[in-house]
């Protein structure tokens, strides 16, 4: 793939559905996939149904169904007479997500390029404004605002099959993102790289937008990866 390339070596969003309260199963399966992704469920830790439900205060029969459908999305793996365990969040795994970003993401984007208004670039640069004020000092925060950023562009299109693939990829990414730090030399970089999608916008140059959406994406997957890889260096090896 042209322009995003992820090392191969080494393991390495957001809010309510739009379809109104979410159901039982769906919150739990939605808080266990989080716990996963963002690694609170540790790689190949067991999960034990019944320790699920009381710590979901949930019958079984919903913590069941989320393992199966997490089961599905290969973050939970099940092994006969050993039941399910979580599967490791490594650096392949994390490519590969953000490799649909990279392809994703600019076809979303065309059509809000060539069909942006005055008031459509003015809420860009309202939140992006918002982003640079805050200045990464509360991840969260930052993180709310970076996803606004992006649906703003990608919210109209018509594609509502391509929209809601990429917020499931918005929310697996945004958990992933809670187990590092963003390193100062990247935070930079976000602030330039949506500067830079800001005024290839304002101008209408779909190209431009893209290459500069293009060139985001894949910065931010590298850095994701390469922090992952510190973090998995640091961590305690077995020896058994």
């Amino acid at each position: 793939m042209n322009g995003f390339s992820m090392p191969k070596t080494g393991p390495i969003a957001v809010g309510a559905s739009e379809q109104g309260e979410r159901t039982p199963t769906e919150s739990i399966y939605e808080q266990i996939r989080h716990d996963i992704l963002a690694g609170t469920l540790k790689a190949n830790e067991r999960l034990k149904i019944s320790e699920l439900a009381k710590r979901h205060n949930s019958s079984t029969n919903p913590v069941r169904e989320a393992l199966q459908q997490l089961r599905g999305e290969g973050l939970v793996l099940f092994a006969q007479n050993q039941g399910a365990r979580v599967r490791a969040i490594d650096m392949d795994y994390v490519r590969d997500v953000a490799e649909v970003g990279y392809l994703l993401e600019p076809y979303l984007m065309e059509l809000f390029v060539e069909t942006a208004s005055a008031e459509d670039i003015a809420e860009l640069d309202r939140i992006q404004s918002e982003i640079e004020a805050l200045n990464f000092a509360d991840k969260v925060r930052h993180t709310a605002l970076n996803n606004a950023f992006h649906e703003t562009m990608y919210a109209r299109h018509y594609n509502r099959v391509a929209f809601d693939a990429w917020k499931q990829h918005r929310e697996i990414m945004g958990a992933i993102s809670t187990r590092i730090p963003i390193a100062l030399g990247r935070q930079e970089a976000i602030l330039r790289e949506h500067r830079a999608i800001i005024d290839a916008a304002a101008r209408q140059d779909v190209a431009g937008a893209q290459e500069a959406l293009r060139r985001h994406i894949g910065d931010a997957g590298r850095h994701l990866v390469n922090q992952l890889r510190v973090e998995q260096s640091r961590e305690p090896r077995s020896h058994g």
